[in-house]
């Protein structure tokens, strides 16, 4: 019983502490709320390190905390399924929240909504613990919609600016896209399992692997594989996959520390935590694998393509998020789920990191964001600088920082895959790898190096960031260089999420295991030198040959413009479902409620009364004579019908 009050408590800390900061907050006052906030993710974190501590000592524990409903057999439940994988999220994502906490007392300081702020980012908490914490697809569903409202909320936060409001519902309504593909996914579970608990519905699954049914259409499909295929929709949605992605990008029009926990630890790895958990059900499906497998190399390598010409700094980390969320669905794919949440671990802290560094550049800046009035930054922001290029040497892939384990598992996973498309995602990830390095790089060297290309004004009032911004970019570049070391042995040989996730024979590799044995083998393996090779020529573009940018740019002209355009996928959807849906309210309005409706319908309907009417008053003219008379006609009509009928 001690135990379901301990994991209780743990995303209930965080809802108090949004119903004090925001609902209180302008009572309390400042300091108050942001203690009250930080204080409950903190203490969630501590408990969160506690139950993964005992998860470790293999404590688990999956049960019912409430039933909300039953009908039927069917019960609705709010419930906890507490083992390796939901451990290591839940410490994910509460360390991760909780430096986003802290830095926000810095980067928010001078904002009116501070403690509205502090109310939305520990609410998000919350939803998002109750998601990696759920063991039904009820609660499930209500952490994933939290998240998203959350998000909604905060991505439009400042909502004097149009830019936000524009934001925030493009991010809900495309992933109400998702969402959709998702609810339908779990009525299906519903209607072939009669359950919504997870240990039923995957004891029950193989059992079920050859039921199928017939579309309109005549074709027929495995129920495995229209419920895979649904709820990968939905992670779609969520982690910002080809072709939902394109709301992801736009979110940088929030503050920046919720960029940080949207893009690292919380919602859009929300879609990879739900594959992962599913893959009971992923490995009876290859169509489904194939297709996630497909869809996450596409990612991969469009968005990274995409960050090459970026010019915001806030943009070039979010479309980076994009490109490492399409190597977890590489992973994930290739039926390699353990190596896919340990490279969503690792990449939580060097993405936070690198997101955090840019708010401290964009504080400096006076806020501004485009690297091209930047540069030479790394005297007066020294530890804003050594932090950055930790992050970028993480998310590049550079032995030995976190990134390089983890990228360097899901590349071996995907060359030993026999998943259908796994030759075109190697060839993906492989050229990815030297994408991820061009542009981390590229955003170092034209923010830090070079020289100062900001007015005077801004140059003569640059200074690091205080401590409160500096500290949490420390304390994410520890774990940054480390977590990668720790955790790739016990990822590997399966010892760090037992049985919570499924382990096919060969799936995550035959190679080194060890992390040593992965640094000694790595100069003998492509993806180091392809990283260095991307990080020399950032290097000659942006420091050496500073002109090189633009001579190219001049002759790849018609290449620019596609990816600054983002290969179109904005103004296809601007044009087709945004305007499209305009053109059609325009005509359904036009045409059904002012000439159908109002016109033929209502307006008509009283013309005919009135036309009527005025017919009729012609006969009832007052006079005798006219009223007999058409008795007269009358009696000759009806003895006519009654002699001739």
């Amino acid at each position: 019983m001690s135990r379901q009050i301990l994991y209780l408590a743990i995303p209930l800390l965080c809802l108090f502490a949004a119903i004090i900061s925001g609902l209180l907050g302008p009572r309390i006052g400042r300091v108050n709320a942001h203690r009250a906030a930080i204080g409950g993710v903190g203490l969630a974190f501590i408990l969160s390190s506690i139950v993964a501590i005992d998860v470790y000592f293999g404590n688990t524990f999956n049960g019912t905390v409430y039933t909300w409903a039953t009908s039927g057999d069917v019960r609705f439940e709010v419930g906890f399924l507490i083992d390796p994988l939901s451990a290591v999220m839940m410490v994910v994502v509460t360390f991760v929240s909780l430096m986003v906490h802290i830095y926000t007392i810095g980067y928010m300081a001078e904002d009116p909504g501070y403690t509205r702020f502090f109310g939305y980012i520990a609410l998000f908490t919350f939803a998002m613990l109750m998601l990696v914490m759920s063991n039904n697809f009820l609660q499930l569903f209500f952490g994933w919609e939290g998240v998203g409202l959350v998000s909604y909320l905060l991505i439009g936060f400042w909502y004097e600016r149009e830019s936000a409001i524009r934001a925030n519902l493009k991010a809900f309504l495309v992933n109400r896209v998702g969402d959709f593909g998702f609810l339908l996914g779990i009525g299906a579970v519903l209607a072939l399992f009669g359950s919504l608990d997870y240990a039923t519905v995957f004891a029950a699954a193989p059992s079920s692997e050859g039921l199928s049914l017939v579309d309109p259409f005549g074709n027929e499909w495995h129920w495995i594989t229209v419920i895979c295929l649904l709820l990968f929709v939905g992670a779609m949605g969520k982690s910002a996959q080809v072709p939902l992605h394109v709301w992801l990008p736009d979110s940088m029009e929030g503050p920046t520390p919720i960029s940080a926990l949207i893009h690292a630890a919380t919602m859009v790895t929300a879609g990879i935590f739900l594959i992962a958990r599913m893959s009971p059900l992923f490995e009876l499906s290859r169509t489904a694998l194939s297709v996630v497998l497909i869809i996450g190399a596409l990612t991969a390598l469009l968005m990274a393509l995409v960050a090459l010409v970026q010019t915001d700094i806030k943009r070039v980390v979010a479309y980076s998020t994009l490109s490492q969320l399409g190597y977890m669905t590489v992973a994930l794919g290739a039926s390699a789920y353990s190596v896919a949440i340990f490279h969503l671990a690792t990449h939580a802290f060097f993405k936070a990191l690198l997101f955090l560094a840019a708010g401290s550049v964009i504080i400096a800046m006076h806020h501004e964001q485009d690297m091209r009035r930047m540069g030479g930054l790394r005297k007066s922001m020294p530890i804003t600088y050594l932090t950055c290029v930790i992050g970028s040497l993480a998310l590049a892939g550079v032995p030995p920082f976190a990134g390089f384990f983890s990228k360097d598992a899901i590349i071996e996973a995907v060359h030993l895959s026999t998943t259908p498309g796994a030759g075109f995602a190697y060839v993906a990830v492989l050229v990815g790898v030297v994408l991820t390095a061009f542009y981390s790089f590229r955003l170092v060297f034209m923010t830090f190096h070079g020289v100062p290309r900001m007015d005077e004004q801004t140059r003569s009032h640059l200074h690091e960031s205080p401590r409160v911004v500096t500290v949490p970019l420390i304390l994410l570049a520890i774990p940054s260089v480390i977590a990668g070391a720790l955790l790739v042995e016990p990822a590997l040989t399966g010892t760090l999420f037992g049985s919570s996730v499924v382990t096919p024979e060969g799936s995550v590799g035959h190679g080194p295991a060890g992390a040593l044995a992965m640094l000694a083998h790595a100069p003998f393996s492509a993806p180091l030198w392809l990283a260095l090779a991307g990080i020399l020529v950032a290097w000659l573009f942006y420091c050496a040959r500073p002109e090189w940018p633009g001579w190219v740019a001049k002759r790849l002209r018609v290449v620019v413009w596609v990816l600054e355009h983002k290969f179109g996928f904005d103004e296809l959807y601007q044009r087709v479902f945004a305007d499209g849906s305009r053109a059609l309210g325009e005509t359904l309005w036009r045409w059904g409620d002012r000439r159908l409706i109002d016109g033929l319908m209502v307006n008509g309907t009283a013309a005919v009364v009135v036309r009527a009417s005025v017919l009729f008053r012609r006969v009832q003219s007052g006079l005798v004579y006219h009223y007999a008379f058409a008795m007269i006609i009358g009696l000759v009509g009806l003895m006519s019908w009654l002699l001739f009928r």
